[in-house]
């Protein structure tokens, strides 16, 4: 299991609601709803702060907004 496999994990475990957006090769996260503030802090604390190539990789992982 990778690091960003295990950062995605941990953060949907946490009740995160953030949708992975890709549109033309950018990848985003979309949330519409709140979320756990236990998920919220999780993001904030261990993925926001990583690099764009890291971040891009866990955001990846997330449940794609198309698969609604």
């Amino acid at each position: 299991m990778t690091e960003s496999k295990k950062l995605a994990d941990e953060y949907l475990r946490l009740g995160g609601r953030r949708k992975a957006k890709v549109d033309d090769n950018i990848v985003s996260t979309r949330t519409w709803d709140d979320e756990p503030a236990e998920a919220d802090a999780y993001w904030q604390e261990h993925i926001a702060p990583l690099d764009d190539k890291r971040r891009r990789e866990v955001e990846l992982l997330l449940p794609s907004m198309n698969d609604v």
